[in-house]
């Protein structure tokens, strides 16, 4: 598990935080504590707010971002091998699409374009 905080979208328009993608063994759950969050999973687009959560299973391409200018924090729930993903992307010193969807793969997720 992990707390995080998203500082808000710009005036243009809200900007995922995570690239449309999907885990092949693992589920992903999003917890809002403060603001809204936006999650697509699949085909459904659910907006959360305080107090609201939604489950991601796993092999259901995903992504999500912060619809409003104001902060949202929330907690997302992990295994250890997404924690791992995401720790190396924030680590990445190359971010090219190439070498992001070899580090996805690298931990059993993948990138979907």
């Amino acid at each position: 598990m992990a707390e995080w905080t998203d500082e808000g979208c710009p005036i243009e328009g809200p900007m995922p935080i995570a690239p449309l993608h999907l885990h092949e063994h693992c589920d992903e759950a999003w917890v809002v504590h403060e603001g809204r969050l936006v999650v697509q999973s699949g085909d459904e687009i659910v907006t959360l707010g305080k107090g609201d959560a939604v489950l991601v299973p796993a092999g259901t391409p995903h992504t999500f971002w912060n619809p409003d200018p104001t902060p949202c924090r929330y907690l997302l729930v992990m295994t250890g091998l997404t924690w791992r993903l995401i720790q190396a992307i924030h680590a990445a010193d190359d971010r090219s699409p190439e070498a992001m969807g070899a580090l996805f793969e690298s931990h059993g997720a993948r990138l979907i374009s």
